[in-house]
Order: C-alpha cells, then sequence, then structure tokens
C-alpha cells in the first residue's frame, strides 16, 4: 500500500489540508500564540539543571495529548501547541504524536503524514506505524511503510522491529519477503536475539518450510517456551507429528501450550489413542486441552466417547458446545443436536456464534422444524453479535427451502451481504426439487446479468430443472449453452440429467446415443437411468442390454437386479424372472427400504414408513418386485 505525501497528485482530504497547515506553521513562528496549558506550570516543572531538551510525560501538554479523545480536530490543537512550543521535534513528543494518531485505524494515514515532518524519526515511532498497520489486517501497508520510509532513510532498527516485520512475512504468505527479511536480520546482527528468533521459527514454520525453521532453531543454544513451542507448532502443520513429539521429549520444561499443541497434532491424523495417552499424562488441563480430544473423537466419528468428555468438563466453552452440536449434526442425529442446543440456552453458560447457529439449521432443516427456524433467524435478526455471513445465510436459506418455504429462503437470498456461485445454484437446485422449473430457470437468467460466473454445479442445477419439468429443447439449448459460452466440458452428472430428459421423454435411442459420445466411460448411474427409462417406456429388448451390462459392471448391486426382473416380468418371462431372484439369493444382496422423517405436533419423534423387522431386507425387495410383476400380469389380461 503506497503511502502518499502533501505532493501526491491524489487529492488530500479536508483533514489531512488542516494537518499541512499546521505543519507549515513551523516555518513562521515569529508570532506569539495562544496556550492550551498553564506556562507558567510548565517552568516550575523545569530545575535549573534540567536542559532545555529534558522532557518527560508530566509535561502539561503531554498530559493533554494523553487525554485527547480520539478527536483529529482536539489533537490539531494540541499540535499546534507543539509546534510554536518548539516541542515537536522531541522525540518523547512525536513519540507520543504518533501512537496518538494510531490509536485509531483511520488516523493511520495521518500518523504517516505526520512522520514526514519529522527530522529525526526512531525505530520507536516506525514500529508504533507498522504495528497499527498489523492490528488494523494491513500487512501490504506495514511492508511497504518499512520499506519506503524506514529503510529509505535509514532509520536504525531496534530487536522489536524485526518480530514485527517478520510477522507481516508470515501474513503476507510471501516467502520472498521472507528471506529478505531475515538477510536484513543476519546482515544487522540481530539474528541470535531470543524474540527474533521465536519469530523467524513461526515464520519458516507458516511457509511450510520446516527445514529452514529446524536450522533456526539449532542457530543458538540459548532457547524459552516459546522457542521449543513454535518448533512444535511448526512441525505439526506441517503433519511431522513424530519429529514434533521429539521435540516434546526433548523438551527442558513443558507448559500448557505445549501439551495442547501436541494433542492437537494428534488428532489432525487422527491418532486419537496416542492423543489420549498425552491428555491422562497431562499434571493440569484447560478447557483447549479438553476441546481438543472432544474434536478428536469427533474427527473419528466416536460420538459415546466425545459425549462423555464432554460430560466431564467443567467451565465449557461456546467451542465445546460447537464441537458437540456440529458432531451430532455430521451423524444425521438432529434430534440431539436440537435437545445439546436447548441445554445449551437454558444453562446461559455461553452465547451461541455464527457456527452454533449453523448446525442447529442444519438439524432444524432435516427434521422439518420451520417454527423453530423461523425463531432462531429472529434472533439473529436481534443479537447484534451475530454477523449473517454467507455461511450462516446459506444455512437459512437450505432451512426454508427443506421446509418448503421458498419465499422465506428468496428473502435471505436477496438480503445476503454476499451472494456467491453456492448460494445463486442453491436457490436454482431448490427451486427445481419444489416442482417450479420456471423460477429455476429465470434465477439462472438474473445469475448470468448479475451474478457470478456459473460454474459446472450450475448447470447439473439446470439441467435438472430442465428434467423435472420435461422441458427437452431447454435442455439441449442449456446443455450446448455451457459448451459453446462457458466452456465447461461435459461430466458424468451433466451426461446423467441428459439422459435423464430424454427418456422421461421417451427417447431413449437419443439417450443411448448421447452416451456413446461421451469422452469418458458412462457410469453406472447412467445405465441404471437408462434401465429404469427402458422399464418405463416399455423398451424391452433395449432393457435386457442395459440390465446384463449393469450387473457385469456392479455386480453387488441388487437395483440392476431388480429392475432386469420386472423387464422379463412385463414380458411373461418367469423363467428369467426366477433365475435373477436366485442370482439375488446367491449373492446375498439387498436393497435399503426407504423412511420418510415426520414432526407429528412439534413432537421430536421420528417415524419410518417401514417398521424395521425381522425379514431380511432383499425379501423386501423380491415382495416389491413380485407386486410390479402382478401389476404387469393384471395390464397383460385387460390387453387379452
Amino acid at each position: 500500500m503506497a503511502i502518499r505525501s502533501s505532493s501526491s497528485k491524489r487529492p488530500i482530504s479536508p483533514s489531512s489540508i488542516s494537518l499541512e497547515k499546521i505543519l507549515k506553521t513551523q516555518q513562521n513562528l515569529s508570532k506569539s500564540s495562544p496556550s492550551i496549558w498553564n506556562k507558567s506550570e510548565a517552568k516550575s516543572k523545569t530545575s535549573d539543571q534540567e536542559s532545555p531538551q529534558t522532557l518527560n510525560l508530566t509535561h502539561p501538554i503531554l498530559r493533554v495529548l494523553e487525554s485527547c479523545k480520539h478527536s483529529l480536530l482536539e489533537f490539531n490543537q494540541v499540535l499546534a501547541q507543539l509546534i510554536v512550543s518548539g516541542l515537536l521535534q522531541h522525540p518523547l513528543a512525536a513519540s507520543r504524536a504518533v501512537k496518538k494518531l494510531c490509536s485509531l485505524p483511520s488516523l493511520i494515514s495521518h500518523a504517516v503524514y505526520l512522520f514526514n515532518y519529522l527530522d529525526q524519526p526512531d525505530a520507536f515511532i516506525c514500529n508504533t506505524i507498522i504495528r497499527s498497520y498489523v492490528n488494523s489486517n494491513d500487512p501490504d501497508g506495514a511492508i511497504a511503510f518499512y520499506y519506503r520510509k524506514m529503510v529509505e532513510i535509514d532509520v536504525p532498527p531496534n530487536h522489536y522491529t524485526f518480530p514485527l516485520l517478520v510477522k507481516v512475512c508470515a501474513e503476507l504468505g510471501s516467502v520472498r519477503e521472507g528471506g529478505k527479511a531475515h538477510a536484513r536480520i543476519v546482515k544487522l546482527g540481530f539474528e541470535t536475539d531470543l524474540f527474533v528468533r521465536n519469530a523467524m521459527i513461526h515464520m519458516y514454520g507458516q511457509f511450510g518450510s520446516i527445514g529452514d525453521t529446524r536450522k533456526v532453531f539449532d542457530a543458538s543454544p540459548e532457547s524459552d517456551s516459546v522457542t521449543w513451542n513454535s518448533m512444535i507448532d511448526g512441525y505439526v502443520k506441517n503433519g511431522e507429528v513424530g519429529k514434533a513429539r521429539e521435540v516434546f521429549d526433548e523438551m527442558p520444561e513443558r507448559d500448557i501450550v505445549s501439551w495442547n499443541s501436541m494433542i492437537a497434532g494428534y488428532v489432525s491424523v487422527e491418532d486419537v489413542s496416542a492423543a489420549k495417552e498425552l491428555f491422562d499424562a497431562m499434571p493440569f488441563r484447560d478447557v483447549v486441552s479438553w476441546n481438543s480430544m472432544i474434536d478428536g473423537y469427533a474427527r473419528i466419528g466416536n460420538v459415546s466417547a466425545a459425549r462423555g468428555l464432554f460430560g466431564r468438563m467443567h467451565g465449557r466453552s461456546t467451542v465445546s458446545w460447537n464441537t458437540m452440536l456440529a458432531l451430532h449434526a455430521r451423524s444425521k442425529n438432529y434430534v440431539e443436536c436440537i435437545r445439546l442446543f436447548d441445554r445449551m440456552i437454558e444453562g446461559g453458560e455461553v452465547k451461541p456464534n455464527e457456527a452454533t447457529l449453523v448446525s442447529v439449521l442444519t438439524a432444524c432443516a432435516n427434521l422439518g422444524k420451520l417454527d423453530m427456524g423461523k425463531r432462531i433467524h429472529s434472533y439473529i435478526k436481534a443479537d447484534n453479535r451475530i454477523e449473517l455471513d454467507v455461511l450462516l445465510s446459506t444455512a437459512l436459506l437450505t432451512m426454508y427451502a427443506k421446509c418448503g418455504a421458498m419465499d422465506s429462503a428468496r428473502e435471505v437470498f436477496l438480503e445476503m451481504p454476499e451472494r456467491n456461485t453456492v448460494s445463486w445454484n442453491s436457490m436454482i437446485r431448490w427451486y427445481s426439487m419444489h416442482g417450479d422449473s420456471a423460477k429455476a430457470l429465470e434465477m439462472f437468467m438474473e445469475m448470468e446479468k448479475s451474478g457470478p460466473t456459473p460454474n459446472e454445479v450450475t448447470f447439473v442445477c439446470v439441467l435438472s430443472a430442465c428434467g423435472h419439468a420435461g422441458l427437452v429443447l431447454e435442455g439441449w439449448w442449456y446443455f450446448d449453452l455451457m459448451q459453446r459460452v462457458y466452456n465447461i466440458k461435459p461430466k458424468v452428472e451433466h451426461y446423467g440429467c441428459m439422459v435423464d430428459l430424454l427418456s422421461r421423454a421417451g427417447l431413449i435411442g437419443d439417450s443411448v446415443e448421447l452416451t456413446s459420445d461421451m469422452t469418458m466411460g458412462a457410469g453406472t448411474t447412467l445405465w441404471s437411468a437408462l434401465l429404469s427409462a427402458c422399464r418405463a417406456h416399455s423398451n424391452f429388448k433395449l432393457g435386457e442390454i442395459l440390465g446384463k451390462r449393469l450387473i457385469a459392471l456392479e455386480p453387488t448391486d441388487v437395483g440392476p437386479y431388480v429392475l432386469l426382473s420386472n423387464i422379463y416380468a412385463m414380458q411373461g418371462k418367469w423363467d428369467d424372472v426366477e433365475n435373477v431372484r436366485k442370482m439375488i439369493e446367491e449373492e446375498g444382496l439387498h436393497k435399503s427400504t426407504g423412511h420418510s422423517v415426520v414432526d407429528p405436533a412439534g413432537s421430536n419423534s421420528s417415524q419410518s414408513i417401514l417398521e424395521k423387522g425381522d425379514i431380511p431386507k432383499y425379501r423386501k425387495s423380491l415382495v416389491y418386485s413380485m407386486l410390479s410383476e402382478m401389476g404387469a400380469q393384471v395390464k397383460l389380461s385387460h390387453r387379452e
């Protein structure tokens, strides 16, 4: 980020002009000026032995400066007094003035402007401005100031400068700038400084340059706990947990950060048993230790172990609750997710945040709890601490859409602070799934006009919408548009949508011809779709060929067997039907029975359409097949 002075061609803000006028008064100080402090008080503070240049924080003008309440007008009044009193160029006064300007991110540019008028700026002033850029999440501005101001005018750095500079390089992820910083550190003799070494170890760990990290670590025998922990953290972040454990075992004295880093390292590679061994051996634990172990069990899907640790915790944090809520949502245990959220609210131990509500909204969406989803939406609107970011907005949108409230889903979509490709694709997909293909295609046209560029997933949603509505012409159009305008090469998913669209319209020959043009091999999903279409449209000859081919591709999938059996039954080929049944029994195959989740009268129970029994599932599939055969026989008898 380039910093421009008053000589720049860029327009200067009125406040900068005001500051410029004040600074230019240094050129004409012949007239006396009003004072904002008692000069006699200032004189009484100065003894005969003190030099005229002696200044300390008890000086009245510095006390007034410290009392400024972040008002540029008030600061300018103090600055004018510093100038007329001849104190502006004093290192202490200059540093306090710059520090005051840097206390607010919006005034950093004024601090740089004031810096340009100082005769001898020092490292403290430079560090203050660089730190202000870092705290304002502007690493580019920090690095630009360092080179264009500090290096160019040769301000000598101190041992606080390079830890700041190295941190900036790590945040930027710039290996080149990090190498340049390291070179200057060596050139100026700061490589043995402990704070500088610790910063460099952290920087190289961030870069993934674990070899350089180790070289800096081994460069000096002087180390503290930060040095050792930074080395462990570097190994962990680069997946070398074994090396991290070696450093951990060599540590002369471990602290809580050391133990937690190692536990997190084992959790990251899903070695939960090793993490648990360390956890049990810890001399003391904090909430981070417990959260890491719960996260470890959550990663491997061990809900009971995670729940056991969670129950033993004292002083749970928001992260603790969020980890358990996300685990239940990910495990599709939505009822328990809602119950746990109710406990969290009733206990009042912590406040929910964005991650909390994403998990709960996911549970509401899958349980069809629209009323609860609406209450959470109202809570989000009422709580200023909750940021309605893209992730939370998408969770809200999905909740409304899954519950069938598409008007509310669209309202959330329109109110989103940032609508990315995922958001647009979600709206197209949900309109399509709710049978409103016209609105789905309208949404796609809006996306083309004012949204992000459509991607592969977008066209899967669009083609699926065409398939649900039987829009064959439109489907061909978008399939061509995808390739011709957006240069998206069709994948299996796109061919699958087209096969489904054409098959539903009875254009089975076109479907087969389309799959023959595929550059990649047609997957089992496409053959299954074609086989289903053959059965639906009584194309028995092609269906038999596809059924046998599909069984050869997926011999362990019961679906093709059932479809082929149905096709034989519709033709009255009962011997072939019996042969297919025997093949199913010999392979020990079964078809999973479907179920629907309902929320009767707001209860938390989920009921299955087909209750679980002792009958093998594959036998139920055969029953369905026999019912289909009976239906075919009835049709044949009517024709006769």
